[in-house]
């Protein structure tokens, strides 16, 4: 039986291979010659033998439709009629394939991530100077420079739906250009070109949380200290160091500094307490040291306390009060924020939390969800996969859009709901932190496998 000849794209492995990669970049085409049913061909180049099953012509009313033929290639030469040839590694790991995907996807994750932040930036930038309207010190390059500190931390919550959409825009111009028709059809399966962009992802979530976390925590602790005093004018802070708990409260005419050991654990009861007291320009006044403090509503009471002033002897003090605004509820919640300690730091900072006296269930769970972000964003390609790797009819691109938006709001919503339930400590921090990366995989990798392989 006669060949007939065709015009296939096709991609090739080590010299010759390079043919078929250049189709994505150079939309280079390569002739070959295509045989009728089971029937070979070897007249492929240097020596590569391609075998197609190409039913019938189907002949109908409007004329002679083909029917798309299925390739397999081999470089053995001398394969008989009949025996299908040893498949080909079409896309190793590190290709010219698989970075020209890599990279076609880091692109528009990219191009995404600094329109969303440009879009950030003006709305932050707007709102600041809102909320300082009034406030004749606070200028506009102050207003400005606030916002750019707070830009990194809003940059970091945005990054897993970077991910998801730009995933799906990546997957749907290939499926609209033809381009992984092309390469399936060559062998590469789905886990193949999805390989590149699930390291690219994977590299992006170690990234972030290794060195840009870092960065941003440092940016937006700065940032939390100009607000509170520009902005919300507050008097009072908090901080928790090796040496025990510092508080500052009160006014620029009587301020206090508080210093204690430890804390109780679930009381307002201070240990080993020291109070200094200053008055206008941080003139000193007086020190009072005691074995303990409570904290009652309105008030610090100190009992059996030693005053020490200038130029005056130590004196015993029964009992004395300072009046106080602070709960203990507040001075746990307005601590450093986790967001506001680098992930270095983070382990570091919970110990001596807890050696205080204090509850570190926040930055335990703040810690374990970092170090799952890089499977999170993993999850986020495969979810983007389900949507936009099928061929698009009408409508077919909002459906994606939508599919994909629904994914995000409901990914979000699942995540908050076990970080609250790991913060109460309804559930262990573990399972709450690590709950929505794993759940989002196993339901990305079942979703292609139902999808892809059936």
């Amino acid at each position: 039986m006669a060949c007939s000849a065709t015009s296939i794209r096709q991609i090739f492995q080590s010299p010759r291979q390079k043919r078929l990669v250049t189709h994505f970049g150079g939309h280079v085409q390569a002739n070959f010659v295509v045989t009728d049913q089971h029937e070979p061909c070897s007249t492929g180049p240097k020596g590569l033998r391609i075998v197609a099953t190409t039913p019938r012509p189907h002949r109908s009313g409007t004329g002679i439709r083909p029917t798309p033929c299925r390739l397999r290639t081999s470089t053995r030469e001398g394969t008989p009629a009949g025996r299908l040839p040893e498949p080909v590694d079409i896309m190793p790991p590190f290709s010219l394939l698989s970075r020209y995907f890599g990279r076609q996807f880091l692109s528009w994750f990219c191009v995404l991530l600094t329109i969303l932040l440009m879009i950030v930036l003006v709305i932050d930038t707007v709102e600041l100077l809102r909320r300082a309207a009034g406030k004749p010190e606070v200028t506009v390059a102050l207003v400005l420079r606030m916002a750019l500190f707070k830009l990194p931390g809003v940059g970091q919550q945005m990054v897993p739906f970077v991910v998801l959409f730009s995933s799906m825009f990546t997957f749907w111009r290939f499926t609209r250009s033809n381009e992984l028709v092309v390469a399936r059809s060559a062998g590469v399966s789905v886990w193949q070109f999805m390989a590149p962009v699930l390291f690219s992802t994977f590299m992006i979530g170690v990234l972030k949380v290794t060195v840009v976390n870092p960065l941003s925590s440092t940016l937006l602790a700065e940032y939390n200290r100009m607000e509170d005093f520009h902005l919300k004018r507050h008097n009072s802070a908090f901080d928790v160091s090796h040496s025990g708990l510092w508080v500052r409260q009160g006014s620029d005419e009587d301020k206090y500094m508080i210093h204690a050991d430890s804390v109780v654990p679930g009381s307002g009861e201070l240990r080993r307490v020291m109070v200094f007291r200053f008055a206008e320009h941080d003139r000193y006044v007086s020190r009072l040291d005691s074995a303990s403090a409570r904290l009652v509503p309105g008030n610090w009471v100190i009992t059996d306390g030693l005053l020490r002033e200038p130029n005056r002897p130590e004196r015993q003090v029964s009992q004395t009060t300072i009046p106080t605004e602070l709960t203990l509820e507040r001075i746990e919640e307005n601590f450093a924020p986790p967001e506001t300690i680098s992930f270095w730091s983070l382990r570091q900072f919970i110990t001596i939390m807890e050696t205080t006296g204090f509850s570190a269930i926040r930055h335990r769970l703040y810690y374990q969800s970092l170090l799952s972000q890089p499977f999170l964003y993993c999850a986020m390609v495969l979810l983007a996969a389900t949507f936009s790797l099928r061929q698009t009819r009408r409508g077919g691109a909002l459906w994606m859009v939508s599919g994909g938006l629904l994914t995000g709001f409901s990914l979000f919503i699942a995540t908050d709901v076990t970080l609250t339930l790991g913060i109460s400590e309804a559930i262990p921090v573990a399972l709450a932190a690590w709950a929505p990366a794993f759940i989002s995989l196993l339901l990305g990798i079942t979703a292609l496998l139902y999808l892809e392989d059936g």
